[in-house]
């Protein structure tokens, strides 16, 4: 694999915008495999069923950050570089970027292990998602507080 690719073991620290957010690793936080019923006419998985996925994935670090429950604000970025398809198998990296008072911002990669004949592990979506953490009336609620 070339040094500009991304391998699934990767461990590399968080950039925070915010000075006294700590530098947190990547991390593993969802594997699945996609069945027939997640794809659509032409075969390929449904780009909301990913979604609905990178934004479980995403939420794993955030929710154990805040002790507690946290919501989906944003999704400030999403990209599906290659198609899904039924039978491979998903790995969901996620990071965090960000760390602010009641908010998180966190990095999702998803990589396609495929064709167990011929192995190949490729980079399929990205995306950034900004979660908040909340109390039990839904209210936004500052990291440090136990819920």
């Amino acid at each position: 694999m070339s040094s500009s690719s991304s391998t699934p073991t990767d461990s590399t620290p968080a950039t925070s915008a915010s000075t006294d957010a700590p530098a947190l690793p990547r991390e593993l936080v969802l594997r699945v495999m996609p069945m027939p019923a997640d794809a659509n006419a032409n075969g390929d998985i449904f780009g909301g069923w990913i979604m609905a996925q990178v934004d479980l994935a995403g939420s794993v670090q955030p929710a154990r950050l805040s002790r507690g429950r946290v919501t989906t604000v944003a999704v400030n970025e999403f990209i599906f570089k290659q198609r899904v398809s039924v039978g491979d198998l998903l790995s969901f990296y996620s990071q965090i970027t960000r760390i602010g008072r009641t908010s998180i911002t966190v990095h999702v990669e998803v990589v396609a292990e495929r064709n167990p004949m011929d192995p190949q592990v490729v980079k399929v979506t990205e995306a950034n998602l900004t979660y908040v953490a909340i109390d039990d009336q839904g209210k936004p609620r500052p990291f440090a507080e136990q819920a």
